[in-house]
């Protein structure tokens, strides 16, 4: 393919740009991922069983978020320019769905981990064997995020008040934050 003004120059070993925007969103995911938990175990405390599952959830989140938070340094990655407002907006949202109670507080890990497991199962398949570091993290923390999805429902997130409304605006901010983070 014939090089242009818009197609930039690539030297081997660069990486492409695909695959900066990914590291980008997913860094700014797990970090917006601490932020809910820290939210919710605000308000939660460690004194019911939702903020015992919340806080070994929030412990491998801190782990895929430490990872990823090396891998932007490692590899030159500009992390996202709203992560002053991830900070802020995660907290707000884990507190005021567990000021809701568990099950709303539950609702939110299942409607945002069903669309983190959508998310970094398309960026695998975009991957395909082309970064076999990036995928093989992407794997493993696509793995924990379907195991606290399936620890949310089983611990009563479809018994959240307005279950369906609430799942369905937490999947719909979730698509948002991550189609912004791509790009900002």
């Amino acid at each position: 393919m014939a090089n242009t003004q818009t197609d930039p120059v690539r030297l081997p070993g660069d990486p492409r740009p695909d695959v900066e925007a990914m590291i980008r969103v997913d860094q700014a995911g797990e970090y917006g991922a601490t932020r809910i938990y820290a939210g919710q175990l605000a308000i939660l405390g460690d004194r019911s069983p939702a903020a015992r599952s919340i806080a070994h959830m929030a412990e491998q989140e801190k782990r895929h978020c430490e990872r990823f938070n090396a891998l932007t340094i490692e590899r030159g990655v500009r992390p996202t320019l709203l992560q002053p407002f991830w900070d802020k907006a995660g907290f707000a949202l884990g507190a005021a769905t567990a000021l809701l109670g568990p099950e709303a507080a539950m609702a939110c890990t299942a409607a945002i981990e069903t669309e983190i497991d959508k998310h970094y199962g398309e960026q695998l398949e975009e991957l395909g064997d082309s970064d076999p570091e990036l995928s093989e993290m992407i794997a493993e923390f696509q793995a924990e995020e379907v195991e606290h999805r399936e620890t949310a429902l089983a611990e009563g997130a479809e018994q959240a008040p307005a279950y369906p409304l609430l799942s369905g605006a937490i999947r719909l901010g979730c698509r948002l934050a991550i189609a912004a983070a791509k790009r900002i």
